[in-house]
């Protein structure tokens, strides 16, 4: 940056009301930025400037160095002491000459790590309480100087730390609500899988949540939508989501988030005799079918933007009276056949014929024996509604 046509004040002046900013890449060599304050400073003679054209000079340097005002003012006041010696600006901080003398050597800093590792890492006044003993009652003369330790200051050194490193390994946290599981079906209808969806956040403000449940062998799909997770909201929707199929349920799989981790859900599972499942650590798929509903059921139709929680009472109405319905009995989805490949491992096929809706894949189900329906309930009445 060319700067030599400014020479006056006032043209300083129209150049900080112009200027919005500059920015500055950091090199080892400050010396550029250097010459450029002593020849601004010599430019406009600064020492016989007045307050007020001190004050602006003092406002443009740090704009055009890059440097800080406290860093402008410290090389000024240098400037200002060497101008009539002529030395120039100059990096004056380095290493001390003549260091302190260090106190703990190396092989007491070994000796305080020895002695952690023995007694577990105790509290600086425990530790300092033992140093001393071993030398003065013990007589051992290698805790000569650490009789008088501070520990706090060893322990904040780089020696100490290099050398004692301590890894603390993340705890699981310890539920004993549900069985850590994948469900295993075996072809038979009635293991649920449930996962929640949340419909954004506008200015701090929650949206409403999507619940997706879903059987993990017909696809058979019940939607809900609650204004919050908590349990005010979350288990007079969670009945109702039970009752809207038409068969029994025998598992209930979630993963481990603490809207079904808890006791009252667990009660209500209970007491319907329902076997409560949740996630394994590290198993990113073991609900894998109730996230991919979200997806392709959830967000197809409902989208990504904000609903403000006033409407879930209507949407939730709506998935009971009309989506749920077309779901099961009008919504083809895929239905995958496993095969057993010559090593044993057994391979998903999706294959066109195995297109269905859940309601065709339940009745299919239902000649075998696999379903189990709840009392009161019919196929004819189910195929009537369809």
């Amino acid at each position: 940056m060319n700067e030599t046509r400014l020479c006056a004040i006032e043209q300083i002046e129209q150049f900080l009301n112009g200027c919005t900013q500059i920015e500055f890449t950091k090199s080892g060599d400050d010396s550029e930025r250097y010459e450029h304050i002593s020849r601004v400073l010599k430019r406009f003679d600064y020492p016989r400037q007045g307050k007020r054209e001190k004050g602006v000079l003092l406002k443009y340097l740090p704009v055009t160095s890059g440097y800080s005002l406290a860093q402008v003012t410290r090389l000024v006041t240098q400037w200002f002491t060497n101008r009539l010696a002529a030395v120039p600006l100059s990096k004056r901080y380095r290493a001390p000459t003549a260091p302190f003398a260090r106190k703990y050597t190396a092989i007491d800093i070994a000796l305080l790590v020895e002695r952690d590792k023995a007694n577990e890492d105790a509290c600086g006044p425990a530790i300092a309480h033992r140093l001393p003993r071993a030398y003065s009652v013990y007589g051992d003369t290698r805790y000569e100087r650490l009789s008088t330790l501070s520990v706090s200051h060893l322990r904040k050194s780089t020696g100490y730390q290099a050398l004692r490193v301590i890894f603390i390994k993340t705890h699981p946290v310890r539920n004993s609500i549900g069985v850590r599981k994948v469900p295993r079906p075996n072809g038979r209808v009635g293991s649920v899988r449930i996962d929640t969806v949340h419909q954004g956040d506008l200015d701090g403000i929650k949206g409403v949540y999507h619940i997706t449940c879903v059987d993990a062998v017909s696809q058979w799909q019940v939607e809900a939508c609650v204004q919050g997770i908590s349990e005010a909201f979350l288990l007079p929707v969670l009945e109702l989501i039970i009752e809207q199929f038409p068969f029994v349920i025998l598992g209930f799989h979630s993963d481990n988030g603490s809207e079904y981790i808890n006791g009252p859900v667990a009660r209500i599972l209970e007491k319907l005799r329902i076997e409560q499942t949740k996630s394994r650590s590290r198993h990113s798929n073991n609900n894998a079918l109730a996230e991919s509903k979200n997806a392709s059921v959830v967000r197809m139709h409902m989208g990504y933007e904000h609903i403000p929680q006033k409407y879930a009472k209507p949407i939730n109405a709506f998935y009971q009276e009309t989506f749920n319905p077309w779901l099961n009995f009008h919504r083809p989805f895929m239905f995958a056949t496993e095969i057993i490949s010559p090593k044993g491992k057994i391979i998903k096929r999706y294959k066109d014929e195995d297109v269905k809706t859940p309601l065709e894949c339940w009745v299919q189900l239902k000649t075998k024996g696999w379903v189990t329906l709840k009392k009161g309930i019919t196929l004819e009445a189910l195929q009537a509604l369809a």
